[in-house]
C-alpha cells in the first residue's frame, strides 16, 4: 500500500485544525511573525550581499566563502525534524523565541570575529538555533488560518523575509561602505534581538494551538511511511537549490563576473525582492483558488531552470535585470503550495513534523549549491557552469511535480 501508516480522516482534521480566531488577534499575531522575519532576513541576507566585503576582510577564497554559507545551512538542516517535532509536540512560541533570539545574537558575534575558522564555528552554531525559526514559524501561521488557506498562511511566512531584503538591499550597502560591513551586521543582528523581545512581549499563543493530543516519536516515524513526504523532499532540493544561487551567490556573481559595484547590486537585489513578495502571496493564493498545488510548482520550477540558464549568458542591462527579475518572481511563487501539500494530506496536527522534513530535504539542495558554486569558480574561473547546474536540478524538480499530482490525488481521495 501506498499510505501503511494511518492517513487522517476528514472529521480528525477537523478536530486537530486550530479554531477560528478573532480578526484582530490573528493579524497582530501575523504581523509580529512578520516583523521578526524582517529583523532575522537582515543578518541571513546581509551575509551574502556583504560577502565581496567579508572575503576580502578575511582573505578567503570562493570556496573557503561558500564552507562559510555550508556551516550554518548544515546545522540548520540538521535541526529541521527535531524543530518541527517539538513544535508539534509542545508548541511553536517558545521555540520561535529562543531561535531568533539565539540567532542574532550569534549573528552580532560574528561582526567581532576576526579569523576565519571562529566565522565559521559560529555560523555552525547559528544555524542551529535558526533551525528552531522554520518549522514552528510556519505552524504558527498556518495556527491562525483556516485549514483551506494553508498554502496562502504559509506564504506569509517569506513575505516578511523578502520585505526585509528589500530593506537590507536599499540602505546595507551604503550602510556598510560608510561605517563598515561589521557595525553594519551587529546594527542588523540587534534589531533582530529587539523583534525577538517585542514578539515575546506582545504575541499570545492560539487557545488551541492544533495539537489534538501530544505528538509522539512513534507517529512521527510513522510519517517517514508516506510516499508524497519522499516526493515533496526530492523537489525541496531543486526549491533550496536555486534559492542558495539566487540569494548567496548572485550578489557575488553580479561584482566578480558582471563588474557592478556594491551599491548597483544592493539596487538590484531590492529589485528582485520586491518582485518576489507579491510572488509569494500569489502563489498561495492561486494554490488555494485552484485547489492545484502541484501545477504551481511545477510551472515555477521550470521557469526557475530558464533564468537560472539565462541569468549567466545574456548581455549586461537590461536583459539581465529582465531575467533576475522573472527568476525572483518565480523563486517564491512555490513556497506556500509546496510546504502545504504534506499538511494537506497528512493533517495540522503533523504540520511541524512534516515541514521539518520538507526543509532538511531543502538544506541538502542549499548545501550543494553552497559549496559547489564557490568551488566552480575557484576552478573554471565564473559562476557560469554552478548555475547551469542550478538550471538542470530545477528541470528534475519539474518533473517530479507530476507524481506528486498523482500521489495527492491518491491521497485525498482517501480523506
Amino acid at each position: 500500500m501506498e499510505f501503511p501508516f494511518h492517513t487522517p480522516t476528514r472529521a480528525e482534521m477537523d478536530l486537530a485544525a486550530p479554531a477560528a480566531p478573532a480578526p484582530r488577534a490573528r493579524w497582530v499575531n501575523v504581523a509580529l511573525v512578520f516583523a521578526c522575519q524582517v529583523a532575522h532576513s537582515l543578518t541571513f541576507v546581509g551575509l551574502a550581499l556583504f560577502l565581496p566585503l567579508v572575503r576580502e576582510d578575511l582573505h578567503i577564497t570562493y570556496t573557503q566563502a561558500g564552507v562559510l554559507s555550508a556551516a550554518a545551512t548544515l546545522s540548520y538542516a540538521a535541526g529541521q525534524i527535531p524543530a518541527g517535532f517539538l513544535a508539534d509536540r509542545y508548541g511553536a512560541r517558545r521555540l520561535f523565541i529562543i531561535g531568533l533570539l539565539g540567532w542574532s545574537v550569534l549573528s552580532a558575534a560574528l561582526g567581532f570575529v576576526h579569523v576565519y575558522w571562529l566565522a565559521v564555528l559560529t555560523q555552525f552554531v547559528a544555524g542551529m538555533f535558526r533551525a528552531l525559526l522554520f518549522a514552528p514559524g510556519l505552524r504558527l501561521l498556518a495556527a491562525w488560518f483556516p485549514p483551506e488557506r494553508g498554502a496562502t498562511a504559509m506564504s506569509f511566512y517569506m513575505v516578511g523575509a523578502y520585505t526585509g531584503n528589500i530593506l537590507l538591499s536599499l540602505v546595507g550597502p551604503s550602510l556598510a561602505l560608510a561605517f563598515g560591513w561589521r557595525a553594519t551586521f551587529i546594527f542588523f543582528a540587534l534589531l533582530g534581538v529587539c523583534a525577538a523581545l517585542a514578539y515575546l512581549t506582545i504575541s499570545r499563543p492560539r487557545p488551541r494551538d492544533g495539537r489534538a493530543t501530544p505528538y509522539s516519536i512513534d507517529e512521527a516515524l510513522g510519517l517517514l511511511r508516506h510516499r508524497i513526504l519522499w516526493v515533496c523532499g526530492a523537489i525541496q532540493v531543486a526549491r533550496f537549490s536555486v534559492v542558495t544561487g539566487f540569494s548567496f551567490w548572485l550578489p557575488t556573481m553580479l561584482v566578480a563576473d558582471r563588474g557592478f559595484s556594491l551599491p548597483t547590486v544592493g539596487l538590484i537585489a531590492a529589485m528582485g525582492a520586491a518582485v518576489s513578495v507579491p510572488g509569494n502571496a500569489l502563489g498561495g493564493y492561486l494554490s488555494d483558488r485552484l485547489n492545484n498545488p502541484p501545477l504551481i510548482i511545477g510551472g515555477s520550477l521550470a521557469m526557475l531552470a530558464v533564468a537560472s540558464l539565462l541569468v549567466v549568458w545574456v548581455p549586461t542591462g537590461a536583459p539581465l535585470l529582465a531575467v533576475v527579475a522573472l527568476g525572483c518572481l518565480f523563486i517564491q511563487l512555490y513556497f506556500g503550495p509546496l510546504f502545504h501539500v504534506p499538511v494537506e494530506v497528512l493533517g495540522h496536527r503533523a504540520s511541524g513534523t512534516a515541514t521539518g522534513f520538507g526543509n532538511l530535504f531543502a538544506n541538502f539542495g542549499g548545501l550543494l549549491t553552497a559549496y559547489s558554486l564557490g568551488a566552480v569558480k575557484d576552478a573554471t574561473g565564473t559562476f557560469t557552469w554552478g548555475f547551469v547546474g542550478i538550471s538542470v536540478i530545477c528541470l528534475l524538480g519539474a518533473a517530479m511535480s507530476v507524481p506528486l499530482a498523482r500521489l495527492r490525488k491518491q491521497a485525498l481521495a482517501r480523506v
